[in-house]
């Protein structure tokens, strides 16, 4: 069952969050509205000033404090993960919690170094006078809307970033799962971050976007669906409000004649089927060579025969559960698709009764008029095709209205980058799958529907802020530019003697225009024509 949000009897509203593996009721939240929203901007815009002005020392060690929260409660928040969200605890563990106390810790120790300020050279001769340096200037207040699929490590990765480079943050996670952004919340106010610098808002997904956009806050972090997407967008575009935007993928792998065939089958499987396959980065279409084909399928179905569904709560099983009712019908739906239009499916794993679970599957046979190849199906559903060449699956790769992520299986590395540069999407793994969002130091987004911006490493920080240029003169003598009133011919004939000193390849005019340059130059040091 998917968290379902319900009035009690008195005058306050709360959502209901519910174990998609067992359909039990696991806690509940306030509903906040919109005055609360406005209120928390209201009280971060205060927080922020002196937030920022304590420096990245200081804001390290709040981060620090952070990291350790996680570290000492890793238990208890993979199990909240799992029974909010539906994945094992292993996968929560790995991709949620683990990857979180990495990437904090990655932010805290590196954010002044990327932010610091970095002074300019002189761009010419003419302007060597002039120097610069460019200051990295916190947004203000960064909202962030989280989804329910990595309920945990998607917001804090953006917390992490927005803290540090001295902003004020107000998360909003999905509905589904607010059972994460409580511990989230908890692990916030445990850490001692400085009071209104953090807020935690349960707003309906309904309401958020605009109600996020016309709050007052500076900028919004978005994951979600393309549709969604489309709508923050021309919301925003109407204030020319700043946006990131992470929309989603199809992603693919392509797996060459020459890869480790054992190596790409587990792979496959995990980067497949991890979080029930509910990975906007996951692998969802692989195109293998025709020379290789029939093996690769055999040892992933058999590699696929010894995978474990059930409740991911248990450590006993490898996948979880869908986390909404609304997502397990797409899958379905995408499956029935491919059957119809020719796919092969083979299916594994015993379901359990009374959960939201679907059996990993893969599908053979495809083709383009295939849902699963077109859309995202967001589910343990793994669709292939058999190609002739490399240049065949790297072309059906691109033939995409996404691009997040793709990867590539070939045991020989400057093929493997070869084709890496020929990809449309944001990021491409060599011999590995889905892992790149782990990875703080590396940017996180795709090009296409899949998204604006970029999260995670420098890009992500530098997201985080705004340019402000500063530029200094160094003659402290000089009373006028040479480009300054008045204008006369001197004036004209000096500005083309310099370009032609600078450019010309004759050398007689180059002499020239350093005669007329010295002369315009000297002006600048008088009041008089």
């Amino acid at each position: 069952m998917s968290n379902i949000e319900k009035p009690t009897p008195s005058s306050i509203r709360e959502t209901i969050s519910y174990n998609p593996a067992t359909g039990e009721i696991i806690g509940k939240t306030k509903e906040d509205d919109i005055k609360t929203l406005q209120e928390a901007v209201t009280k971060a815009r205060i927080a922020q000033k002196e937030w920022a002005e304590i420096g990245f020392e200081k804001r390290k060690d709040y981060l620090l404090k952070l990291r350790d929260f996680i570290v000492d409660n890793a238990d208890e928040i993979s199990e909240i993960i799992s029974k909010d969200n539906g994945k094992t605890r292993v996968d929560a563990m790995t991709t949620e919690v683990l990857s979180s106390a990495m990437a904090i810790n990655y932010y805290a120790k590196n954010a002044s170094q990327i932010l610091k300020r970095k002074h300019l050279k002189a761009g010419s001769i003419l302007t060597i006078n002039k120097r610069s340096y460019v200051d990295r200037v916190p947004y203000g207040i960064i909202g962030i809307i989280s989804p329910w699929n990595y309920p945990f490590a998607i917001p804090m990765h953006e917390i992490a970033m927005a803290l540090i480079s001295g902003n004020a943050v107000i998360l909003k996670t999905a509905s589904q799962t607010l059972e994460v952004g409580k511990i989230i919340n908890r692990a916030i106010q445990e850490s001692q971050f400085p009071n209104g610098v953090f807020t935690f808002v349960n707003i309906p997904g309904s309401l958020a976007g605009d109600a996020f956009i016309d709050s007052g806050i500076d900028k919004l972090f978005f994951t979600g669906s393309v549709a969604v997407g489309k709508i923050l967008a021309k919301k925003a575009s109407e204030k020319l409000f700043p946006l990131s935007l992470e929309l989603g993928g199809n992603d693919a792998m392509i797996v060459c004649n020459d890869a480790d065939l054992s190596q790409a089958a587990n792979g496959a499987l995990w980067g497949g089927f991890s979080n029930a396959g509910q990975s906007c980065a996951g692998i969802e279409r692989i195109y293998v060579e025709e020379k290789i084909y029939d093996e690769f399928l055999s040892i992933l179905k058999n590699k696929l025969g010894k995978l474990r569904v059930g409740n991911g709560n248990s450590f006993d099983y490898d996948i979880g559960a869908i986390t909404t009712t609304q997502q397990l019908e797409t899958i379905k739906n995408h499956v029935n698709d491919a059957i119809k239009k020719g796919g092969v499916k083979t299916s594994r794993g015993n379901l359990t009764d009374g959960g939201s679970f679907h059996q990993p599957t893969i599908i053979e046979q495809c083709n383009n008029d295939m849902i699963t190849m077109l859309d995202e199906t967001f589910g343990p559903v793994l669709a292939i095709q058999k190609v002739s060449s490399i240049d065949e699956a790297i072309e059906k790769t691109n033939d995409s209205y996404l691009g997040l992520t793709a990867s590539v299986w070939t045991r020989d590395s400057k093929l493997g980058k070869s084709i890496a540069a020929k990809l449309q999407v944001g990021a491409v793994m060599i011999n590995d799958h889905l892992m790149s969002h782990g990875l703080a130091e590396t940017p996180w987004g795709g090009f296409k529907l899949s998204g604006t911006g970029r999260t995670h490493s420098y890009l992500g920080l530098e997201a985080m802020t705004q340019p402000r240029v500063v530029i200094d003169d160094l003659l402290p003598l000089r009373k006028r530019n040479m480009w300054w009133y008045p204008y006369n011919k001197s004036v004209y004939d000096g500005l083309k003697g310099a370009m032609q000193l600078l450019y010309s390849k004759d050398f007689f005019l180059r002499a020239n225009g350093l005669i007329k340059l010295i002369k315009v130059f000297l002006r600048s040091f008088t009041d008089d024509k």
